[in-house]
């Protein structure tokens, strides 16, 4: 478990910029059982995370025509158990983080894994994202 010092300003990354985060296991459920379309973000405090998922994640929510209806974040290694549980949507899919996932009713469509993060661009993620934003939202 991380420190909350380390952990809140990247939390705060992404809630400050409308993200809504997924705290507890009823969170995600509740959530994820939702009609249309949510994004999911596992944060982390990895380099990629920092440098390429979190900007790329704001990038593509800012700049896409189409959009979730609900953008959602967890923190691995701090929001333990809601963390746990989005990762049973995301089976058969290995535990990654930082992820990015999008789910339209309730089914995950789209994911990108830590291996696709790493040594990509902010601005590779944002097109990723935007496509599959384009394609089901």
């Amino acid at each position: 478990m991380y420190p909350a010092e380390l952990v809140m300003p990247m939390k705060a990354e992404l809630t400050d910029n409308g993200f809504e985060e997924l705290l507890t296991v009823d969170n995600v459920e509740s959530t994820l059982k939702k009609d249309g379309t949510t994004l999911v973000v596992i944060n982390s405090v990895c380099g990629c995370s920092a440098g390429t998922a979190r900007p790329g994640v704001l990038m593509a929510v800012a700049h896409s025509e189409k959009k979730p209806d609900r953008l959602t974040t967890s923190f691995a290694g701090f929001d333990g158990d809601a963390v746990k549980q989005i990762r049973t949507h995301l089976l058969p899919y290995p535990p990654s983080s930082p992820s990015i996932a999008l789910f339209k009713n309730g089914e995950l469509v789209h994911l990108i894994e830590r291996h696709m993060i790493e040594g990509r661009s902010a601005q590779m993620i944002a097109a990723n994202l935007a496509d599959a934003f384009e394609q089901y939202c």
